[in-house]
């Protein structure tokens, strides 16, 4: 693996800057390029990539997320002279003039500028968006066709309307997790566990940055919880960063959980939850949803990205339309009333997640994409 930033000893993995010296110049171009609407088009590290042992006998070159300031598209170029490319898609950012989502904006589809939103992550200094979608646009032409691999309906689909991909050939992958890990528990146990001492009905919702976070929805989701009627018969669980600041802000009790990295600390916070509630106004098809069915709690989220494909309405959860609050608040009421209707999602959810979304059958499909490429 080589990466923009290395967490590991393994020797299998490096740092594409390698040098504490590289770095830091990558950070500056990487800020200096954002500014002048420059996005990621100067790397320093970018000549040593290009030149990398590891590339000499590579049969594939298998891509995921590019954008962070640490690679320059360029460098595909060299690489589709090796080996064949496969690119599995994080979010919408390689079809784009500079955003990873682009919300209601379809500009992406004909080549964008005249961008509405410059902010949207990764943001630009000015708008230079028509040059980044024609420059994405030439160095594809100059490697196609590559493989393009697809975690979600979203993705998919967007990639099928992108005239970027035009020729290349798009493959659906879901992303899989470990279903051993992500499986039901004791819901006394788990919240003993997180130091939980409360037996009433949880309502959670876990983000990276879980306060104050529009994409992620927290507006909407503080809207919905003080509309609840008779909130002192649940209780909120909220995992994150900032989630201690979520107390006070509604009527219903609230256990903040900090920042979790551990899947098994993941695992009990989902059992010791009821009902997950994704409220997000922008997303892909997050791992939340996918593990918090595998652990047999059923979701509420809002029809964005791709989250259909595992919340399925009135089977594994709800999924509703966007800005709906009080259709939201009436599903989690639904919901939270009725064990015997969250216990049913929840296994249909569970069976769903072990059929389609296991980290092994993900693979399986991986390796036979591989095998495929290099008949």
């Amino acid at each position: 693996m080589l990466v923009g930033f290395k967490s590991s000893d393994s020797s299998d993995v490096e740092q594409i800057s390698q040098s504490p010296i590289l770095s830091k110049a990558d950070h500056l171009a990487n800020r200096v390029g954002l500014k002048l609407g420059l996005q990621y088009c100067f790397l320093p590290s970018q000549r040593r990539l290009n030149n990398h042992h590891w590339l000499e006998d590579t049969s594939i070159f298998q891509l995921y997320n590019l954008h962070g300031g640490y690679f320059n598209i360029s460098s595909l170029r060299s690489f589709s002279q090796r080996s064949k490319i496969v690119w599995r898609l994080s979010d919408l950012w390689p079809i784009t003039g500079h955003c990873a989502y682009p919300g209601d904006c379809s500009r992406w589809a004909s080549g964008c500028g005249s961008c509405p939103d410059l902010k949207a992550y990764p943001g630009v200094g000015i708008d230079t968006t028509s040059f980044l979608w024609r420059r994405k646009q030439k160095i594809y032409d100059e490697i196609k066709p590559f493989t393009v691999v697809a975690p979600s309906s979203w993705t998919e689909q967007a990639a099928k309307d992108s005239p970027l991909f035009d020729g290349c050939d798009i493959r659906r992958i879901p992303n899989g997790i470990d279903i051993d890990t992500f499986s039901a528990r004791n819901q006394e146990a788990s919240r003993k566990i997180l130091g939980i001492p409360d037996r009433r009905p949880a309502i959670l919702f876990c983000a990276h940055i879980a306060f104050d976070n529009p994409r992620k929805g927290t507006d909407f989701l503080k809207n919905v919880l003080n509309s609840l009627p008779n909130p002192e018969r649940f209780c909120f669980i909220v995992a994150g960063r900032g989630s201690e600041k979520w107390i006070g802000e509604t009527r219903v009790d609230t256990y903040p959980v900090s920042f979790v990295e551990s899947n098994e600390t993941l695992a009990h916070l989902y059992t010791a939850s009821d009902v997950v509630v994704i409220p997000s106004a922008v997303e892909n098809l997050p791992n939340t949803a996918i593990e918090a069915l595998s652990c047999e709690r059923p979701v509420i989220a809002l029809d964005v990205g791709g989250m259909k494909d595992v919340v399925r309405d009135n089977e594994t959860g709800f999924c509703l339309p966007v800005g709906e609050s009080n259709r939201f608040m009436r599903r989690l009421i639904q919901l939270l009333s009725s064990l015997e209707y969250r216990t049913s999602m929840g296994k249909i959810g569970r069976d769903l997640i072990k059929r389609d979304f296991d980290q092994k059958v993900e693979a399986r499909r991986f390796v036979a994409l591989y095998q495929e490429l290099r008949r």
